[in-house]
């Protein structure tokens, strides 16, 4: 269930944000006036998603290639090749 509080929390329970960010590992949605405005998420978060956009990224790549007629490789001497070395 996401964290929502008032971007007042920002300034007045800084530490408080901070912990439940670190804490939880999710994001954080601040609301203006009862309004979503912003996010605030730990380094750790915010570099896990992105690692995650840019696997997806590169899975879109590949299926796109797949779809034009690239070659695919054998995943089974794939990975022997992998465990030998």
């Amino acid at each position: 269930m996401p964290n929502i509080r008032p971007i007042s929390d920002l300034r007045n329970n800084f530490t408080s944000v901070a912990e439940t960010v670190h804490k939880y590992d999710e994001p954080m949605y601040l609301t203006k006036n009862g309004v979503g405005d912003m996010v605030v998420m730990s380094i750790e978060c915010y570099e896990k998603q992105m690692a995650q956009l840019e696997l997806y990224s590169k899975l879109a790549e590949a299926i796109s290639e797949v779809e034009r007629g690239a070659e695919c490789a054998d995943a089974e001497k794939f990975l022997k090749d992998l465990m030998n070395g």
